[in-house]
C-alpha cells in the first residue's frame, strides 16, 4: 500500500489523479496539497492546506512514497512570465527538495511537449530548467511527463486553449505536427498513475505519444 502526495490538486489533472488515486487499491492514503481547503469527499484523501510563499513551514506534508506534482499556472493569470515562474518553477522545485529531504522514492512531474532549457521561448526555457533541476536531486525514480495542449473542463477559461482544442486535432493529423495532438487531463493522470505502477526502470521521460 502507497501514500501518494498530489501537488496541484485541483488542477485539470490534479483533480483526476486524486479521483483515481482513492480509487485505487493500492493507494491507502492520497495527500491532496491546496492552497485553499478543499472537501475532495473521501475518507482517504487528506487535504494539506499550505502557504506555498513558506514552504519550508510544510516539510511534514511531503512525506509519502510518490510525489505527482502538476501545480501550474499561466502568464496571463499570473500577470507575468516572473510571477508564473513562481508558481510553475520555484514552487515545484521547492516541494520536490522537500520531498527529497523525507525520503520520497518516487517523483512524477507534469512537464511540457518541447521543454528545453536552452529554448527561446520564456515558457519551454523555464519547463525545461525545471526537468533539469529536478533530475539533478536523484530521486530514487523520477518520472518527467511531456503532454502537449490539455483538453478538459477547468475552473476558469483559456481562449488560446480553447481554440487550440478545435483546430489542433485537425492540424496535427499531418505528421510534422503530431507532436502537438491535444490529451485529454484525464489522460495524463491515468498513465501517470499506471507509471507510478511500473516496476523500477531506467526511462525518465515519456512523451505524448507514449500517454495515449
Amino acid at each position: 500500500m502507497k501514500t501518494a502526495i498530489v501537488l496541484g490538486a485541483t488542477g485539470l489533472i490534479g483533480k483526476h489523479l486524486v479521483e483515481q488515486l482513492q480509487h485505487h487499491s493500492l493507494f491507502s492514503k492520497v495527500v491532496a496539497v491546496t492552497r485553499r481547503p478543499v472537501d475532495f469527499g473521501s475518507a482517504k484523501v487528506t487535504n494539506a492546506v499550505v502557504n506555498f510563499e513558506q514552504l519550508e513551514n510544510h516539510a511534514d506534508v511531503f512525506q509519502g512514497d510518490i510525489l505527482f506534482s502538476c501545480l501550474g499556472t499561466t502568464k496571463k493569470q499570473a500577470g507575468s512570465i516572473a510571477k508564473q515562474r513562481i508558481v510553475d518553477f520555484d514552487y515545484q522545485l521547492q516541494a520536490a527538495q522537500l520531498a527529497k529531504r523525507n525520503k520520497v522514492a518516487h517523483y512524477l512531474l507534469v512537464s511540457s511537449s518541447g521543454a528545453n532549457g536552452k529554448s527561446r521561448s520564456p515558457y519551454l526555457k523555464m519547463k525545461g530548467q525545471l526537468e533539469d533541476e529536478i533530475r539533478q536531486l536523484h530521486f530514487e525514480r523520477t518520472s518527467i511527463i511531456q503532454p502537449s495542449l490539455l483538453l478538459g473542463q477547468r475552473d476558469h477559461t483559456r481562449i488560446a486553449e480553447t481554440l487550440g482544442s478545435y483546430f489542433l486535432p485537425v492540424l496535427c493529423k499531418l505528421p510534422s505536427l503530431r507532436k502537438f495532438k491535444p490529451i485529454k487531463g484525464s489522460q495524463v493522470a491515468t498513465k501517470m498513475v499506471e507509471i507510478s505502477l511500473m516496476p523500477p526502470q531506467n526511462k525518465c521521460f515519456f512523451k505524448l505519444d507514449e500517454l495515449f
